[in-house]
């Protein structure tokens, strides 16, 4: 392992537990797995490690994200996690091969990217999952008729100060992008530090 390149998330190592709980209830013992923003790359690492039948597919848009995912991914026994792929989910077609996938994972992406990455992900999704398969999307959300936490609230108030593109997506848009390309919300978790994790199938 390179400490050079290694790069660590403390959200990811305090999320990773409660995460990893819920996706064994939501894919089979047997799946294929694309990750989408992968960053540093310790939740392809732990979640491939602690699932041996799935094999993991991490991506990430940034290029220099890649040799610490390679990293960490080295550094588990899990042999089962893919070289990662530099993927923009904006592009019409994601470099990961026609074989349709049981489930995608993406954390905390929404709201540290541009609007249009809702739209892009959901129809990716729609491409690349197996019939029965599931998006499966994680960060902080604001709801409908459900307060907002402080932290929340200031951490909304940060990102959009950071880039006016970004911000604390409401789920409510995000179901209606993903309606548009044939998903529904099909499980709401909710997980700590306010965060959800949201379950999205085809329609039936």
């Amino acid at each position: 392992m390179n400490a050079n390149i290694l790069r660590l998330s403390p959200a990811a190592e305090r999320n990773k537990r409660p995460i990893l709980d819920v996706l064994r209830q939501v894919l089979p013992e047997q799946s294929r797995v694309l990750e989408i923003a992968s960053g540093t790359g310790q939740h392809a690492a732990w979640f491939a490690a602690a699932m041996p039948g799935w094999r993991w597919q991490p991506t990430d848009f940034q290029a220099d994200a890649l040799p610490s995912i390679r990293a960490w991914a080295a550094d588990t026994t899990a042999g089962h996690v893919l070289a990662p792929l530099q993927l923009d989910v904006l592009a019409p077609h994601w470099p990961v091969g026609p074989e349709p996938f049981d489930g995608i994972f993406c954390a905390n992406m929404l709201h540290i990217a541009p609007w249009a990455t809702c739209a892009a992900l959901m129809q990716g999704a729609a491409r690349h999952l197996t019939p029965l398969g599931a998006l499966i999307t994680y960060g902080p959300y604001l709801e409908d008729g459900v307060p907002t936490s402080p932290g929340n609230l200031a951490f909304d108030e940060s990102l959009r100060r950071e880039n006016a593109s970004w911000g604390i997506r409401r789920r409510e848009a995000v179901e209606g992008e993903a309606r548009r390309a044939g998903l529904m919300l099909s499980e709401r978790h909710a997980l700590p530090a306010n965060n959800l994790l949201l379950v999205w199938r085809r329609e039936p």
